[in-house]
């Protein structure tokens, strides 16, 4: 069957599923949900390997916290 008479066939089931009442409505949440699932697969979500950094990462310093002594340690 060509493609073109396999759309048509389909477009007419389709039409008639809406007329029933039949037919799937996407709700926002499915959409949602297959449009985040869609996201993932098309950008590697899934099996992407993370490789860590050789060194471990220190957060920046404080502005203007550079000449500031530490607090005194009383026991």
């Amino acid at each position: 069957m060509s493609p073109e008479k396999q759309r048509e066939i389909a477009s007419k089931g389709g039409r008639a599923a809406h007329e029933k009442g039949t037919a799937h409505e996407w709700t926002a949440d499915e959409a949602r949900s297959a449009g985040r699932k869609g996201g993932q697969v098309s950008r590697g979500g899934r099996g992407r390997l993370i490789v860590p950094s050789p060194e471990p990462a220190v957060p920046p310093a404080s502005p203007g916290l550079e000449n500031v002594p530490p607090p005194d340690h009383v026991e």
